[in-house]
């Protein structure tokens, strides 16, 4: 970067992305998608493939679409519905939600309202507001990086002459590099603890540490410790949202699920959006003290909430009804 510029950077960091492009025809559609489009057959396939790789054998019945009607203890084909047989002597498998086909606006409205109703109205709204901080801390800790570690600063009142705070940015990229490295650790442990101490107080341990870990740096501290503290709390948020992103889909019903999580993920993006005018505004205008003390309660306030979630999915089946 210091050679080429932030634009090369870019280039360059866009290169495994495009190169992930390349897998994505690998990656099987759901079973569930193709049945809830009629196209039963698409959906044996890739059953048959979960079978195969896992060296099972599909159960007894019938692969019914959730289109198909059920009328008097009889399934009922709905017109362009297929009924594939899965294996002989097996009783039907009918889904409960019975559901005719809707036009697109319609399922948007339809999904929509499932994550206001009243048995999910809680959790959504709290859902919200756990995407938002969660995105509002992770990117204002990359932005404090490089406002902290800089070493550079106009508040010479606060820390000492300007001339004296000046020094080598290849220091700055060191630093950034490092605190990026916790992301690794951060995903470890978020693996390790998300099973055994379930989703809520996986997430709420980790953010209410992100919070310990900020608090040393409302005052001024040297440039290691404040780059092993940067480190902690980038480690401690990523887990965070990475159980974030684990509860999220397993607490929505299939029909709601992506739906639940698309919207959820943008109040993230909302929270990414508004951090950079704390973290950079705050701390440039001589305001470290306030910017990191946000930083600090803004974590502690999403791990109450994440307390406050009713439900832990932790070993709880994936649902396609409102009521389990």
């Amino acid at each position: 970067m210091p050679k080429l510029g932030w634009r090369w950077l870019l280039g360059f960091s866009s290169l495994p992305l495009i190169i992930l492009l390349a897998f994505y025809p690998l990656v099987p559609e759901s079973p569930w998608y193709f049945t809830a489009k009629g196209e039963t057959s698409k959906a044996l396939e890739i059953l048959q493939k979960m079978a195969m790789v896992n060296k099972k054998e599909l159960p007894a019945g019938r692969l019914i679409s959730q289109t198909s009607v059920l009328k008097k203890d009889k399934v009922v084909e709905a017109a362009g519905v297929e009924m594939v047989q899965l294996l002989p002597l097996g009783p039907p498998i009918v889904t409960a939600d019975v559901e005719s086909r809707f036009s697109i606006v319609e399922q948007i409205t339809s999904s929509l309202l499932v994550l206001v109703s009243p048995p999910l109205v809680s959790s959504t709204l709290l859902l919200w507001f756990v995407f938002f901080t969660n995105a509002f801390t992770y990117y204002g800790l990359v932005l404090l990086t490089s406002q902290l570690s800089s070493g550079y600063t106009d508040c010479a009142a606060e820390i000492g002459p300007k001339s004296l705070l000046r020094k080598d940015y290849n220091n700055l990229y060191r630093d950034v590099f490092i605190t990026s490295l916790a992301e690794l650790p951060g995903l470890a442990t978020a693996a390790a603890i998300v099973d055994r101490y379930g989703r809520k107080y996986s997430m709420a341990g980790l953010l209410g540490l992100c919070s310990v870990f900020l608090l040393p740096l409302v005052q001024h501290q040297t440039e290691n410790v404040t780059t092993f503290l940067l480190f902690g709390a980038r480690a401690c948020i990523m887990g965070s949202f990475t159980i974030l992103y684990i509860y999220t889909p397993e607490l929505y019903p299939t029909r709601a699920r992506s739906t639940g999580l698309g919207v959820a993920n943008s109040f993230s993006r909302i929270g990414g959006l508004l951090c950079p005018l704390i973290a950079v505004g705050l701390v440039e205008s001589c305001q470290q003290a306030l910017a990191v003390l946000l930083f600090t309660v803004v974590p502690a306030l999403a791990c109450f909430a994440v307390l406050c979630f009713p439900l832990e999915t932790k070993g709880r089946a994936l649902s396609d009804s409102i009521d389990k």
